[in-house]
């Protein structure tokens, strides 16, 4: 394999991969899968497991920034992130009785819709409008709406962050930045379920490359989180629809690659 050609392909995915993760809480299997399976001809399973894998660290470190600057809520992540595991199995198992193209493109359409979205009409909820709400009651919507997250998770095959933060800031009234933090929390443990159940199955993925899109990943979405937790909620929205918008077209460019 050329290495200098791997260097380019795992570089561009994980900044693509990077900078959807600390802006806008989104999957790094988004970008990552599709450029390896086009560009390094990599078996589609194994991709995959290694966006998963990319995406552990990658969220990881960005949940402890957003954490740092008080942008996570981890009492309702951790009650969200269970239901949305529990369900991603139901959802898996309705995927499989339907077309593998139909999943998709629901995905990446919606990600264009949500990117346009977040431009036009930008996430302005603040940290105290969120305290209006009971802890019960925000205990309540994050099981009902992890239930949600988890059905359409495992149907799409992919989006999961694009999910979460579509409902943490349109149905569960978060603050944009509280949404992306909460997010990345959630999606640093589905990554690391969903990798390790690839890697068991699958066995043991190319070392280099794996390396190559975590690290390349790790780099990005920490330069985008700090750029974030600095952003006003204005820009933050702005950020978040346009990596969305430049996400999807990317997707279907490579999708569309013969």
């Amino acid at each position: 394999m050329n290495i200098l050609l791997t260097i380019a392909v795992t570089f561009f995915a994980g900044m693509g991969a990077g900078l959807g993760t600390g802006f806008a809480g989104m999957s790094a299997a988004a970008v990552i899968s599709p450029m390896l399976i086009t560009f390094l001809k990599m078996d589609p399973y194994m991709a995959i497991g290694i966006a998963l894998s990319s995406d552990v660290l990658a969220s990881a470190v960005s949940a402890y920034i957003y954490r740092k600057n008080k942008n996570l809520d981890i009492k309702n992540g951790m009650i969200m992130m269970v239901t949305v595991l529990l369900f991603t199995v139901a959802g898996s198992y309705i995927a499989s009785l339907l077309p593998a193209a139909t999943m998709g493109n629901f995905s990446v359409f919606m990600t264009l819709l949500l990117g346009i979205k977040f431009i036009v009409k930008p996430v302005m909820t603040t940290k105290e409008a969120m305290q209006g709400v009971s802890a019960k009651k925000r205990a309540i919507q994050s099981i009902i709406c992890g239930m949600m997250i988890g059905l359409i998770c495992g149907f799409v095959g992919a989006g999961g962050g694009m999910m979460m933060l579509f409902v943490l800031t349109s149905f569960l009234g978060y603050q944009m930045h509280m949404a992306v933090g909460t997010s990345v929390f959630i999606m640093a443990f589905t990554a690391l379920t969903g990798g390790i159940s690839h890697f068991a199955i699958g066995g043991m993925p190319d070392i280099t490359i794996m390396v190559l899109c975590a690290a390349f990943t790790l780099l990005w979405a920490r330069i985008a989180t700090i750029i974030a937790n600095k952003s006003d909620a204005k820009t933050l929205n702005r950020a978040v629809g346009v990596v969305m918008i430049l996400t999807s077209i990317v997707i279907l460019i490579v999708n569309n690659i013969s």
